[in-house]
């Protein structure tokens, strides 16, 4: 139908016809994204995503291998395992509701004896290297937080209890310091090329063998892969694949379990203090302690605040080894090295006489001996049978200003690393005092005066700022009685798998070589086993009576503020030993009374045999 000009209705602006072409174009050009879209994600990462698809309808599950068993050199089981129940939380299956969330996070910190806060910095912690992971709250939970928790489901969504291992020690403390524990890794040692494998929830050992020889006792986890469905329950027949972890393998170590015991209870009659036994051949150890020490099975659940004071803030430090780092000076234990610096130095022959009046004064300080005793005319041997400390001062006195005395302390091992495969702390290498080093104190001003000739004097009887530890000792030892083979001690003997077969042996080399005269070390180990075997020794009432020949020296250490320390370093068989041992008593007085009775404990284990009786009265110097 035709209309006129005047019944038409308004012609259609052009500012609107824009607007409409506009809108349009942009219509045009959103679809076109949105089409591009569609078709990379179908065609081009159409692949990618069905992938991650597929990943969010599955779990993985780390498994957690058994650690490999520690055994003594018999065979005998040190540490083994036993299966413990481990609270774990699913993040993905806890309440969404921050409130309901805050609420089971809450009561499980309760139930657990723990707080919210360090719950969650569990769970941040873990979660952030594992996401996808269980995060465990604490392990070795008892069976009636189990059977609460089965028994509300409901009201702890996401909260799971599996199936864990956990280090097992059916002899309670024995070798304590020598095994060490085992713990959660954290977070620094995670960032330890150590342990680039493994994820917040793994154990890793933190100290002893557990820690030295933690990458064969760890063992590879397993893993378990499920199929989920949109709740992220496990579907019915959903398990995809399953790893099953590979146990750790065996350390078998040189410890004697029966040497360890004997030199663990002879220490524990007496008190804080240690012990070593060691082949002077092949630097194995057979028993090493350190008293007071502590349960190992501590560290295998959550410790309680009464726990923890015990264990780290008590004052007699249980966690210390002071075989391997406690410093003592050693008393008349170094006449030892003493005699054979002397001897290879030329400042004496082994059949010069000096007359023991009971005192020497040197610059106008009386030096006595013990009791103020008169021993008489004294050779090497003689000194060394009756622990004549003027017949030593003098020596210390004669090599003062050589250096003789501590060149031959060194060589020996006094003032450095053992070398020995357990963690040692830094400095328990301790202290050989020379020239040099109190010369270089004084002008820095870190002491009153520079060195002197009394300074060398009393380190010739193991005194003054001599620090030293009894592996140290054992060492030392140990060379004059081989002959002059400064050994690696080591604990660690072999690795076998679980057939038994030997997968790796340790058998570090010697450290060094040191030429002794054997007419030197002759008469050394002849004024040793008369100390200890023949009447008027200083260990004869304790060793006299024992039936294999030994070679002995008692110590007795003056120390600020305490009382004596007592010292006992025996050598066995006299004259070609097989073993040493080295025992320290801390406020334990003369050698004799408390070091050699905890020394002969180990040899009548070491040997199987025991004392024939009393020996009779000792009538040399307490030494």
């Amino acid at each position: 139908m035709y209309l006129r000009s005047d019944e038409r209705g308004p012609a259609v602006s052009n500012r609107l016809a824009l607007r409409i072409a506009l809108f349009g174009g942009i219509a045009v050009v959103l679809f076109a994204i949105l089409f591009f879209r569609l078709w990379r994600l179908q065609v081009l990462d159409g692949e990618q995503y069905l992938a991650e698809a597929k990943n969010n309808r599955t779990r993985e599950y780390r498994v957690s291998a058994p650690r490999g068993e520690i055994l003594d050199r018999n065979g005998e089981l040190l540490v083994g395992n036993r299966t413990s129940l481990a609270l774990q939380v699913n993040p993905r299956k806890l309440p969404e509701d921050p409130a309901e969330r805050r609420a089971e996070l809450s009561q499980l910190a309760d139930l657990t004896h723990s707080t919210l806060r360090r719950v969650r910095r569990t769970m941040r912690e873990e979660l952030k290297l594992a996401p996808a992971a269980p995060v465990t709250l604490r392990r070795d939970v008892g069976h009636f937080l189990v059977y609460y928790l089965q028994e509300n489901q409901d009201r702890f969504p996401g909260v799971e209890v599996q199936r864990v291992f956990v280090r097992d020690y059916p002899n309670a403390t024995l070798a304590a310091h020598i095994l060490g524990n085992v713990g959660e890794i954290s977070p620094e040692e995670l960032k330890d090329p150590r342990y680039k494998d493994l994820q917040p929830g793994d154990e890793v050992g933190q100290d002893g063998v557990e820690d030295t020889y933690d990458g064969f006792l760890r063992g590879d986890p397993g893993l378990t892969r499920i199929q989920v469905d949109a709740l992220g329950q496990p579907t019915p027949n959903g398990r995809l694949v399953s790893k099953p972890p590979a146990p750790g393998e065996s350390l078998k170590l040189s410890i004697d379990a029966e040497v360890q015991a004997a030199g663990e209870a002879g220490l524990a009659s007496y008190g804080s203090g240690a012990f070593v036994t060691m082949d002077v051949r092949t630097g194995e150890i057979l028993g090493l302690g350190s008293s007071p020490t502590f349960e190992p099975t501590l560290f295998t659940r959550p410790l309680t605040q009464k726990q923890v004071d015990e264990t780290y803030l008590n004052p007699a430090a249980p966690l210390a080894n002071r075989a391997i780092s406690g410093l003592y000076p050693t008393g008349s234990t170094f006449k030892l090295i003493t005699a054979l610096a002397a001897l290879e130095e030329g400042a004496i022959s082994p059949t010069d006489v000096i007359v023991d009046g009971g005192s020497i004064t040197v610059g106008g300080q009386p030096f006595q001996n013990a009791g103020g005793a008169a021993l008489g005319a004294v050779d090497m041997a003689r000194a060394l049978e009756v622990s004549s400390d003027v017949y030593f001062y003098l020596l210390g006195q004669e090599m003062w200003n050589t250096g003789g005395l501590q060149r031959w302390a060194h060589k020996l091992g006094i003032g450095r690393p053992t070398g020995i495969d357990l963690p040692v702390p830094a400095g328990a290498e301790g202290l050989l005092p020379s020239q040099h080093w109190r010369n270089q104190l004084y002008e820095e001003g870190g002491t009153d005066r520079p060195w002197s000739v009394g300074d060398n004097i009393q380190l010739a009887t193991g005194q003054g700022d001599l620090q030293a530890n009894p592996l140290q000792m054992a060492i030392a030892y140990a060379a004059l009685g081989n002959g002059g083979t400064v050994v690696t001690p080591h604990v660690g003997k072999e690795v076998t798998d679980a057939a038994g077969r030997v997968l790796k042996e340790f058998d570090p080399p010697a450290q060094r070589q040191v030429k002794i005269d054997p007419e030197s070390r002759s008469v050394i180990l002849e004024g040793l086993h008369d100390a200890a075997q023949s009447p008027g020794g200083t260990s004869y009432e304790v060793f006299g009576g024992f039936p294999v020949p030994v070679a002995g020296k008692t110590g007795t250490a003056q120390r600020d503020e305490q009382a004596d320390q007592s010292w006992y370093v025996i050598l066995a068989p006299y004259p070609d030993p097989k073993i040493v041992t080295a025992v320290t008593i801390e406020e334990g007085g003369f050698g004799a009374e408390s070091a050699a009775p905890a020394a002969l404990d180990i040899l009548e284990a070491y040997f199987n045999k025991h004392t024939t009786g009393p020996a009779g009265p000792n009538g040399g110097s307490p030494g």
